[in-house]
């Protein structure tokens, strides 16, 4: 039975709402109560200043409804499959559920009520702080609700409440299975997999329990197995030999099984059916060769090594090249299978192979889970923690257990996970914990626990890793993004970013016409974290844009330029990070979209999905095989000393050739020859360093060139670096050179 629900708001706990106006569930309530008001949109202009009192107030949907008859010895219940976040059920009046988070599905049994009138309600205390002021994440840090609506540097300040899942009432017959879910275990060389299964049902005489896997063609069955339905739990173990392994789309294919089960009354009748997919591979983190013997040069006292990091799927070492992903609406209740599938397949597009999927952001729906899956892209699933301190009390850690368990038991079906994380930036300074946080110390058991053949890291970035940096060119160093990789040595590189202004069009939806024009640090440029956001700059960073290039005197230059740093300083990032292999091992941007349109950010994909121009020179940089420079920066002149390094980059499990590769300079119409290289044949999965060019530069007389490095016979190996040309001062000054 689906509910008509209306939605009032009081300013307390006894209060009852003065106003009742329809709702939707799934839902929010602030999605309600705008569209109620007739609102314009939430992300328009400054429009989102006028739901922060929607957070402070208690709110209550109600419905009224005859309680349907069951069958006999059947049972009548109101399901939801969540709330957001701390509620009470009331039915006629008197409360009979109460519950914290809002991962967990909840039930309430009316069967005693059967052809009754009743009225139920669910009533919503405001959004959980852990103190009044400041506004800012850190008052979610009691909470395992997503920080990131607390407000974060590309995220305005608006928290979700409400029946955010389904609900509805649902009678039940006598005989019902409740819940049916499966793990395996790979035995050490992938010919067998130990598939465990568990089904909580009502049993019932003469009924029987029928369970299937299907081959990947989804016809044909590879094991069968009927069972009296004659206990509250079924348990039983079964063998299937020589499974297809599922791999990242880069490494092979993605081969999922079905499982069946259905409950089947003495008369034949199927009374329940229960149908989920899996596929079977590997996943481990692993050390990098040689990685025991470091930190080297130390006598003893020996310190302890760096945590390993490099994935292992299916005993196949992978470099990770993806991106972090927060979410793609600030309402998890929006969030479905269309919204989803454009922009996972402009990661596998990307050439993308895993996402990582932030801990300061809800955990996604189904439908991202099984996309993943299906596209062969690995997910980093990380809890709900970020970037605060979380207690060791009592109540908060038996939320988290519940909820943690309710995610485990969800997801683990899905071969697509890969890690799981305890949460993002625990052990920084500004969050301040240790492995020794309870939390953690329970995160990490109930993986254990329910899905141990996945492993799990306590937080990122942990030791060897690196989060950062976020700028192009850093004015406290004076350096650009290119060189501070270049003299890094992390293990992986799991958040860094360059910033970049949003597509034209979309600044022209978001901001009001008479503030487009020029960019301000105030009104609705900074609302939308074009200002004052991080830095004072961030994330526009004008400055950055007019020391390179001067006074820019339009909107579309502006995003011209800023994407085109943006493009080509990650592009640097993700090659460099490539041949630091095998010692590097992860590259993964900050991040591929964003929940809200901001007027300049660190996504590489505008809200809710236009791909910035500089997607594809990320893109480029993340394909399996490639021919690589390693430029020392980006803005040249004349007279410098132009002297890329050529590279051979290979993921791939298949040994490379000896290739002929060429170097050019195109700066319009002129073709500068640079180096040619005749590399040695390469090992699998084996990058391949190559020599080095050097080349006075003569005036250009453009304000960009490409490099372009090529391979004979292999055009799909080739890259281009665009690269600014100007003279500045440092150039005017310097003495003239004799090129001729």
């Amino acid at each position: 039975m689906q509910l008509d629900w209306q939605l009032g708001h009081a300013p307390s706990h006894d209060a009852l709402p003065e106003r009742w106006i329809p709702a939707a569930v799934p839902g929010a309530v602030q999605l309600d109560w705008a569209r109620a008001e007739d609102w314009p949109p939430y992300w328009l202009a400054e429009e989102s200043l006028r739901y922060r009192w929607m957070e402070d107030v208690w709110w209550t949907y109600r419905t009224r409804f005859t309680v349907p008859a069951p069958e006999p010895y059947g049972v009548v219940r109101f399901e939801a499959g969540g709330g957001d976040y701390r509620f009470a059920v009331l039915l006629n009046g008197t409360v009979v559920h109460e519950q914290e988070g809002m991962y967990s599905p909840f039930a309430v049994d009316l069967t005693a009520h059967a052809g009754l009138a009743v009225e139920l309600a669910v009533r919503f205390e405001p959004a959980p702080k852990s103190r009044l002021s400041p506004e800012d994440r850190s008052q979610a840090n009691r909470a395992f609700k997503p920080p990131v609506s607390y407000g974060w540097d590309f995220h305005p300040r608006l928290i979700p409440l409400g029946l955010w899942q389904p609900a509805a009432v649902v009678a039940h017959p006598p005989l019902r299975l409740e819940s049916a879910e499966g793990t395996y275990r790979l035995n050490d060389n992938f010919s067998a997999a130990t598939l465990d299964l568990r089904c909580l049902l009502e049993p019932q005489a003469g009924a029987r329990l029928h369970w299937q896997l299907l081959a990947p063609d989804g016809e044909r069955i590879v094991l069968e197995r009927e069972l009296p339905a004659n206990k509250a739990e079924l348990t039983w173990r079964d063998e299937l030999t020589w499974p297809e392994l599922w791999w990242p789309h880069d490494h092979g294919l993605q081969p999922l099984y079905t499982h069946v089960v259905r409950l089947v009354d003495a008369a034949g009748a199927v009374r329940a059916e229960r149908r989920w997919r899996t596929g079977f591979r590997r996943a481990r983190l692993v050390q990098y060769p040689g990685q025991w013997n470091t930190p080297a040069g130390h006598s003893f006292p020996k310190p302890r090594t760096e945590a390993p990091i490099t994935l292992e799927i299916n005993g196949r070492r992978v470099f990770a090249k993806g991106s972090n992903w927060v979410a793609p609406e600030i309402f998890p209740c929006t969030i479905d299978a269309a919204r989803l599938e454009p922009l996972l397949r402009l990661a596998r597009d990307s050439h993308f192979n895993i996402l990582r999927c932030w801990g300061g952001a809800a955990v996604m729906p189904e439908p991202f889970f099984t996309l993943a899956d299906e596209l062969g892209l690995m997910v980093w699933q990380e809890f709900t923690l970020a970037c605060n301190r979380y207690p060791d009390a009592k109540a908060y850690l038996d939320v988290v257990d519940r909820e943690s368990r309710t995610i485990l038991r969800r997801l683990r079906p899905h071969p697509c996970i890969v890690l799981w994380c305890g949460g993002n930036e625990l052990f920084n300074n500004w969050s301040g914990m240790d492995d020794q946080a309870l939390v953690l110390r329970l995160l990490d058991r109930n993986c254990l626990e329910l899905d141990a053949a996945t492993p799990f890291l306590p937080t990122s970035p942990v030791g060897g890793m690196a989060h950062g940096h976020y700028v192009f060119w850093d004015q406290e160093t004076s350096r650009e993004v290119w060189s501070m990789f270049q003299q890094c040595a992390a293990t992986a590189y799991t958040e860094f970013a360059v910033p970049g202004a949003a597509n034209a069009d979309v600044l022209r939806r978001i901001l009001p016409p008479g503030e487009l024009w020029p960019p301000r640090a105030s009104g609705s440029w900074k609302h939308h974290h074009a200002f004052e956001s991080w830095t004072p700059g961030h994330h526009l960073c004008l400055p950055v844009l007019q020391r390179y290039f001067g006074p820019i005197d339009s909107l579309e230059r502006l995003v011209e330029l800023s994407q085109w740093m943006q493009g080509e300083g990650l592009r640097g990032v993700y090659e460099e990070a490539r041949r630091q292999k095998p010692r590097a091992s992860m590259a993964l941007n900050w991040c591929l979209v964003e929940p809200w349109p901001a007027a300049a950010n660190l996504s590489l994909v505008c809200w809710p999905a236009e791909p910035k121009a500089s997607l594809p020179a990320v893109a480029a940089s993340c394909r399996p095989v490639l021919a690589s420079a390693r430029i020392a920066r980006f803005q040249w002149g004349p007279g410098d000393i132009f002297d890329p390094e050529l590279w051979l980059l290979n993921d791939r499990y298949v040994p490379l050739p000896s290739l002929a590769v060429e170097a050019v300079i195109e700066a319009g119409d002129r073709r500068i020859p640079l180096l040619s290289w005749k590399s040695p044949a390469g090992a699998r999965n084996t990058n391949v360093c190559g020599p080095r060019a050097h080349l006075v530069l003569p005036e250009l007389g453009v304000g960009r060139f490409v490099l372009l490095v090529s391979v004979a016979g292999h055009p799909e190996l080739e890259s281009r670096y665009t690269l600014s040309f100007r003279r500045t001062e440092r150039h005017a000054q310097a003495r003239p050179m004799n090129l001729g």
